[in-house]
């Protein structure tokens, strides 16, 4: 039997890291087959590599905060408490963040400027995917606390 949703509105066939994963694929096919490899600086490729590093520090704050919390990282599950510490005081999306950050870096430590070009495009699929319907979620749920940290902490940074 089917677990009811908290987020009606949240399509549980979408998954996050999945969206990330099919923006790096593309990232890496675009990089290679369109745009072309190209010899990255060292520096570049350090800079790719420290991207992908901190989004993974920011995937990991947030877990910790969540664990603290004792609520569910689960975007389509029952939260429990509102998470506004930690690395939550700086970004309303740590993992979200983290992911954008992996969609430069990854691609960016391999040559391909390719995911540069799929920022906004990245941002946009996960406001409109994920986050805009976690926020009216929060919204319904937390109500005022929500509102007052929501106009404190930007969305991605």
């Amino acid at each position: 039997m089917a677990k009811e949703q908290d987020h009606p509105n949240i399509n549980r066939n979408v998954h996050p890291p999945v969206v990330a994963l099919i923006f790096i694929a593309i990232a890496y096919l675009l990089g290679r087959l369109v745009l072309g490899p190209f010899v990255a600086p060292v520096i570049l490729r350090n800079i790719g590599f420290a991207l992908t590093f901190i989004g993974l520090l920011c995937g990991i704050g947030a877990f910790v905060e969540f664990r603290k919390a004792r609520t569910t990282l689960d975007p389509h599950g029952s939260v429990k408490q509102l998470v506004t510490s930690g690395i939550y005081r700086f970004t309303r999306n740590p993992i979200y963040l983290g992911f954008l950050l992996m969609v430069i870096g990854f691609p960016l430590n391999s040559g391909f400027y390719s995911g540069i070009l799929l920022v906004p495009f990245f941002a946009l699929t996960m406001n409109r995917l994920v986050i805009e319907k976690e926020e009216a979620y929060l919204e319904k749920e937390f109500k005022d606390v929500y509102t007052s940290y929501k106009s404190h902490v930007r969305r991605w940074l």
